[in-house]
């Protein structure tokens, strides 16, 4: 029976937002969160990541509904859940941190179960690149890895973050993160100087601009799907960079143009992620309306 499981490494936490027109308490968020339910539409996705027993059973029951493996979810007591509160300025481009409470994630050391150290797919999703060096190394002989990273790791470990870079198949990054770690303005010379680096490919996101492909065999760029009604995007990226490796592993091939089409399958997935809080938006429509969006990205992009 073939295997193209995919592990999810990242943050399950719970997230309070205020964007300029509204706000939403305590919902669920973090890295690992987004990224595995948008994989579940593909492929069959793995947890590893921690909470503390404030984590809620209804939250683990809507992560399990979408048949989101929870075996390497550990639950410790006597702890509070990753916490991120942040508030969106007017143009939703920028945005403050205004409260940040680590929790059980505080000298976190990930346990990857003996069943989950065969997954042929893994995704680094955004978390520490030390912590996420440890969860490849716990991984035997995968066939595809995807990191993705932000501009906190790029600012305070840059040397690990470039050392991990080299063991990795994709490097997933937005443009103003890809500028920083490249050291260059220009977004195409970035793509090229990051795969220098020894990412095998790199895709360079850029919001509502669409994303670009930089890989051996050539440079690809996809448009984004025009939404009219953005409510929150956070856990945009992270859905994406999940619907694009659980795409790639439901072909069960990692060729140029498989990394086409699964960026076609990860543009539409994150921009319906954006259309509300949390993930239910992204829960509520599912992979029909995830197929509409790539068709009209196809037609969209078609001359």
């Amino acid at each position: 029976m073939k295997n193209n499981s995919v592990l999810v490494y990242g943050s399950v936490a719970y997230d309070s937002i205020e964007t300029p027109f509204d706000k939403a308490e305590y919902i669920l968020g973090g890295s690992a969160s987004y990224a595995a339910l948008a994989v579940s539409f593909f492929a069959p996705a793995n947890i590893v990541a921690i909470v503390g027993s404030d984590f809620k059973e209804d939250d683990i029951r809507r992560l399990s509904a979408r048949g989101v493996g929870l075996e390497g979810l550990e639950i410790k007591d006597g702890k509070q859940t990753f916490f991120w509160r942040g508030k969106y300025h007017h143009n939703f481009n920028k945005r403050d941190t205004l409260e940040t409470r680590l929790g059980i994630m505080e000298n976190y050391e990930p346990k990857i179960p003996q069943s989950l150290c065969n997954s042929p797919y893994v995704l680094l999703a955004n978390s520490g690149p030390e912590s996420q060096s440890k969860v490849l190394d716990a991984i035997k002989n995968p066939k595809f890895v995807v990191l993705d990273t932000m501009n906190l790791w790029i600012e305070i470990a840059q040397k690990e973050l470039k050392d991990l870079i080299k063991r990795v198949d994709l490097l997933i990054l937005n443009d103003s993160e890809a500028q920083e770690l490249a050291g260059e303005n220009n977004t195409i010379v970035c793509g090229d100087i990051l795969r220098e680096m020894g990412a095998k490919s790199v895709i360079i996101k850029k919001g509502e601009h669409g994303a670009m492909l930089f890989h051996e065999s050539g440079f690809f760029t996809i448009a984004s799907y025009p939404v009219r009604k953005l409510v929150d995007p956070t856990g945009a990226g992270d859905s994406f960079a999940g619907a694009l490796i659980g795409h790639i592993a439901k072909e069960d091939k990692t060729d140029f143009e498989t990394i086409k089409r699964a960026m076609l399958a990860a543009t539409a997935t994150a921009s319906i992620t954006v259309e509300s809080f949390s993930c239910l938006k992204l829960e509520e429509e599912g992979i029909e309306e995830i197929k509409k969006r790539e068709n009209f990205i196809r037609e969209i992009s078609r001359i």
